[in-house]
Order: structure tokens, then sequence, then C-alpha cells
């Protein structure tokens, strides 16, 4: 059975390095094949796991309208689109990437998100995971590309505007109904104690962390240097806090 944890949060929250120590994670202790997805139209997973990407599910779709394709006989478009989405699937061992890519026009998503979801639905019965590393914001959760979670990662940077955030995506989750198990929120860059501004947003808006994971001047190295955060030594702090996190959700 596939577990399904995704991540969500404001831009500069961290989601995406959150998104790849889940992953870490999940790879250093054996958990199965894992399927990683970048949604998040300004793609930047695949470089954090040290995994290049030659075509997105968006530049799939782009060219797929734009040219004016020959399809092999005997193949609908439907199964062509679904020959060309895997070409898009970057492999390795015991871990795979699909990005989404930018839409179709300016600010336009909607279709890869679509495409994107159904395409990752058939894909997932393959893996024991799939972790989805979503766009800044609540622009996917409104157009429900995030559904049949299993957990929900809401990560907020160090500041009073990125806790609102995660208290936004909370209440969308909830009018929209969408099918998530549990939420967990997150609070990122963490400095040795939270100020007492933002103590005081989260008690007003009734949040509690599940986890802090706090500023790691090696993750900020590898970023920098470009290497994968997979290669991080346990003894990141960083990596310390979200082994915890995921340790005792999934135990």
């Amino acid at each position: 059975m596939t577990i399904s944890i995704a991540v969500a949060g404001k831009g500069g929250s961290g989601k995406t390095t959150v998104a790849s120590l889940v992953i870490r994670y999940l790879m250093r202790n054996g958990s199965g094949p894992i399927l990683a997805v970048d949604a998040d139209p300004n793609a930047n997973l695949g470089e954090s796991l040290g995994l290049g990407i030659k075509e997105t599910v968006g530049s799939i779709i782009a060219s797929f309208n734009e040219e004016k394709i020959n399809i092999p006989p005997g193949m609908t478009k439907e199964v062509y689109l679904e020959y060309r989405l895997n070409q898009a699937l970057v492999e390795s061992q015991s871990l795979d990437l699909m990005t989404m890519g930018r839409g179709e026009g300016p600010e336009c998503y909607c279709y890869p998100n679509l495409i994107l979801r159904k395409f990752i639905d058939a894909l997932a019965d393959n893996y024991a995971y799939v972790v989805m590393d979503n766009e800044a914001g609540m622009e996917h959760l409104s157009r429900r590309t995030t559904q049949n979670v299993d957990e929900l990662l809401i990560v907020s940077n160090h500041s009073v505007k990125g806790v609102r955030t995660v208290a936004q995506i909370a209440d969308i989750v909830a009018q929209l109904k969408l099918s998530v198990k549990r939420q967990s929120v997150i609070i990122n860059f963490v400095p040795p104690q939270l100020d007492p501004l933002i103590k005081e947003e989260l008690s007003r808006l009734k949040l509690t962390p599940l986890a802090t994971v706090p500023l790691d001047e090696a993750v900020s190295k590898y970023d920098l240097e470009l290497r994968p955060l997979l290669d991080l030594p346990d003894s990141s702090p960083a990596v310390k806090a979200v082994n915890d996190l995921m340790a005792g959700l999934l135990n």
C-alpha cells in the first residue's frame, strides 16, 4: 500500500529542503521505492536530489499541443501522451522523479496539474511512498491538485507571515474537504529559540508545531555548491530534526 506525503507552504519556507530530507530519511531506512513529484512550476526538487531533468509534464503538454504530432498507428492521443510522460520520469536506484514544470501559457498550470495527478495516480501503486513538493502558497490546494494524502506537512519559515499561511492552508483543506488523513505543522529555519512573536501567533491561531527544523549551515553550504541534500551527513541538525519527525509519523 502506497503512502502519500505532501509538503506545502509559502514561498521561502524551505519546503523543498524538507521534502528532500523526508526522501533522504525514507531512502536511508530501506522504505522501498520512492516516487518524488515536483509539483512546483519553479522546479528545483531535482537539483536538491541530484537528479537531472530533461523534460517536464508542462513541456511535454506544450509540445503535444503545438506540434501536429503524427500519432503512431493503433495509438490514441491519451495512450501516446502517457507514453511521452513515461519518458519524462527520471529513474534512479530506489528513487524516481517526475517534474511538473510550467503550463501552457503565462501563469497557466491547470491542465498540467490535472494530467500530473492522473499520471501519478497510475504510477503510485509501483511505489512504497510518493513524496510531493507542492508549489508555493495555496494554489495547488484550491485546484485540488493535492488529494488522497496520508501526511500533509505544512511548512512555515521562522516568520509570522509564514505561520499565518500555515493557518490559511489548513483552512483550505477543511473548506474543500480534501482527503488528507493527517496534517503536521513544521517551523523551518529556526534559530536556537522560537521568537516570542511567533510563539504568540501560533498560540493565537491554535497551532502546535509537530517539529522545528533548525537553521543549518550545512544545508546552506550544500545548496550553494549545488550538492544533493541526500548526501548531508547524519550529524546535520536539519537531518536529525526531520529524521525524528518522520520516525514519529511512520512508526
